[in-house]
């Protein structure tokens, strides 16, 4: 497995400052935030290391070249936006910008965008299936043209009240995963798997990889920590950040041993980026840079 970071936490850094910590650090990957330049409005979100807008042949050359010399490979282009909302102007615009992710992703080579499925948060699961029938065959057809996969990280995107009640990503579960994989059987089409997430929905994280191990093309590492007496005061129907809270790897419930072990277990050799989005460590970026130094050095316990 090739360790790496993903750069929305280094947000206010040019990509090559964010390419010369990652080699100084001993990474051999990162995943690269590929949002508008325009930004946005939740946290993490927003960041532009590599503008897909105005890239060209010129400049992917040049972030290549870069990328080689300092020994340190792009895992994925990221964004994650909520392309399914039922706001048509919206979506369609965030739609645009995920083509023009794919179309760079092939230019530079990488052969890998990571996104949200997207959901319109106010319907149920099965009207939103039937959204995704409708609007996610293009998308994956156009990528597979490029051969660029497609990684859709399990995160439900629900925390607080602006995302309730239903969350703004439908790939929260296995028992999703599997009606859309099978309504959508692209080979282009996997997950950005990431175990956090089935923390505080109090689910199986490490049972999926084996059952899912042909889809799981990119893997994340991030914590997540329940706080039980919370839990036990508003229950589980209450917003999740009323419970939990985001941590680095390490500080949170995931047992990383227990993950590593069953990605092992399948033979995973793919990148594995380390999600940083703990506010005990957003006083500036030098807090930033040591939540990725010590989730590192946590990590390579189990990975080198």
């Amino acid at each position: 497995m090739k360790l790496g970071f993903l750069t929305a936490i280094m947000a206010d850094k040019t990509f090559e400052e964010v390419v010369d910590y990652a080699s100084e650090q001993g990474f051999s990957c990162i995943e690269v935030a590929c949002w508008p330049k325009e930004g946005a409005e939740r946290r993490y979100a927003g960041v532009c290391h590599i503008d897909v807008e105005t890239l060209t042949e010129a400049d992917s050359v040049s972030i290549k070249n870069y990328c080689r010399e300092k020994n340190v490979g792009i895992s994925a282009l990221a964004y994650y936006p909520n392309i399914l909302s039922g706001d048509r102007e919206m979506d369609a615009r965030r739609k645009a910008h995920l083509y023009r992710v794919i179309d760079a992703a092939k230019m530079l080579g990488v052969g890998l965008v990571n996104t949200f499925i997207g959901r319109d948060r106010t319907k149920t699961v099965e009207e939103n299936l039937e959204t995704v029938q409708k609007v996610w065959p293009e998308i994956l057809q156009y990528a597979a043209d490029r051969q660029i996969r497609i990684g859709i990280e399990n995160c439900p995107m629900l925390f607080g009240k602006e995302q309730w009640p239903g969350g703004e990503n439908l790939m929260t579960t296995p028992a999703i995963w599997k009606k859309v994989f099978q309504m959508l059987p692209f080979d282009n089409f996997g997950l950005n798997y990431d175990p956090s997430h089935f923390i505080w929905q109090q689910m199986d994280y490490v049972k999926p990889i084996y059952e899912f191990k042909d889809k799981i093309f990119h893997v994340h590492y991030k914590d997540i920590k329940v706080f039980w007496d919370k839990l036990a005061d508003v229950g589980v129907m209450a917003t999740p950040l009323e419970y939990m809270s985001p941590k680095i790897p390490g500080l949170g419930d995931v047992d990383w041993g227990k993950y590593v072990s069953a990605l092992t277990d399948i033979g995973f050799e793919g990148c594995s980026v380390i999600e940083i989005e703990d506010k005990s460590f957003e006083k500036d970026i030098e807090d930033a840079k040591r939540a990725i130094r010590l989730s590192a050095r946590y990590l390579r316990n189990f990975i080198e």
